[in-house]
């Protein structure tokens, strides 16, 4: 079950968080951002690399959530609040271009680049077509190699977090990602995907 202890103690679950933006209650926000807060600053972070862009972000999404709820009722919350807080991030951190690479993201994004044609094709049908190709390829993978993979390129975790949660070295970590990119690539090729 998904709750968190709120301001006076007792466990809210995402629905009355829903209830609370239904109402139009102030607290929404507040409840959303002590739940979901420290996960949506990390995402952040890992694009942007600095604390004030985050913190843009974040005000951004909040408001963003502010008008989308009602009448979307996400089910779940918490993909659907990270999501709009990469969104942010990401176009934050195209507008920050001009800066030299520093963020994990960064780093990550230029990883996948021999494997994912992202942003060569402007086509939604040809990118619908790759996203189910890669959430495919995903259902293929044992739950660490997946885990791995989501944590590096979605949440854009550095190398050393992700060798932190798995207990392994940052070298065996890189190691494995490259496999798992190459085998990527080697699936979108077989299912027809121009590289």
């Amino acid at each position: 079950m998904n709750t968190y202890k709120t301001f006076c103690g007792k466990a809210l679950e995402d629905d009355k968080i829903i209830e609370l933006f239904d109402a139009r209650s102030e607290k929404a926000i507040q409840e959303l951002s002590s739940k979901y807060g420290e996960l949506c600053k990390k995402i952040s972070y890992n694009i942007l690399n600095d604390w004030q862009d985050v913190e843009e972000c974040i005000n951004d999404a909040y408001l963003g959530i502010w008008n989308r709820i009602p009448p979307e009722r996400p089910n779940p919350l918490a993909a659907y609040v990270c999501r709009i807080v990469r969104n942010i991030s990401l176009k934050k951190s195209r507008y920050n271009l001009a800066r030299k690479r520093n963020s994990s993201y960064d780093i990550s994004i230029h990883e996948l680049e021999e494997c994912i044609p992202a942003g060569r094709n402007a086509n939604p049908h040809a990118q619908e077509i790759l996203t189910e190709a890669i959430e495919r390829f995903l259902d293929s993978l044992d739950q660490n190699s997946r885990v791995m993979l989501i944590k590096r390129y979605w949440y854009a975790d550095s190398v050393s977090e992700i060798a932190n949660v798995f207990g392994m070295r940052e070298n065996s970590v890189s190691a494995k990602l490259m496999r798992l990119r190459r085998k990527l690539k080697k699936y979108l090729e077989q299912e027809g995907i121009r590289l």
